[in-house]
């Protein structure tokens, strides 16, 4: 029956009922797609231990969201998962690349690049410098995980501008991080 029902309706249920085999079915069918995303920023160890502990994060977190769509805001949730780890570990660059909000890469020596935490105080003031609707959809959408869906509901603008908005403030973003 399990393997039959949307996401939607595993969402609904475990939120219901609280019982695990509903999030464990629905977090069953992505687990590819989150080990996949965990190699991209950690080791092979490292992201099987990431998988088991984006699921516990589940736990809370489903009950904590309006999901509209589960596969999408999975994604989000385990690549930040992720970036904050690295976050936490040092010998690390943060850039911004136009494939993705925040791409990780290895600096092996001191003297190779801007530290992490040095590169994510820059990330913030840029954020400031943004338009009010730019800095606020994008703190919502990367920041806080939430959907356009949910972004467009929390700020009242039209979901055309909330992706013009995140678009453009990750592109403005990246060109003051580039400056400093």
């Amino acid at each position: 029956m399990m393997q039959d029902a949307d996401d939607t309706m595993l969402v609904r249920k475990y939120k219901e009922t609280g019982q695990m085999e509903y999030l464990a079915a629905l977090y069953e069918r992505y687990m590819n797609l989150v080990y996949g995303v965990c190699l991209k920023y950690l080791d092979e160890e490292s992201s099987k231990d990431a998988v088991m502990q984006i699921f516990e994060e589940l736990i809370i977190k489903v009950k904590q969201h309006e999901i509209q769509s589960f596969r999408g805001w999975l994604h989000v949730l385990s690549r930040n998962h992720c970036l904050m780890k690295i976050r936490g570990t040092k010998g690390r660059v943060v850039s911004l690349e136009d494939n993705g909000f925040m791409e990780i890469g290895e600096n092996n020596h001191p003297d190779n690049g801007i530290s992490l935490e040095t590169n994510l105080q820059a990330m913030e003031k840029c954020l400031e410098t943004l338009p009010e609707e730019q800095k606020q959809s994008v703190h919502l959408f990367y920041l806080q995980e939430k959907s356009y869906r949910e972004v467009a509901d929390i700020t009242g603008y039209e979901m055309n501008k909330v992706k013009s908005y995140i678009q453009n403030g990750k592109r403005n973003l990246k060109i003051c991080m580039e400056r400093n």
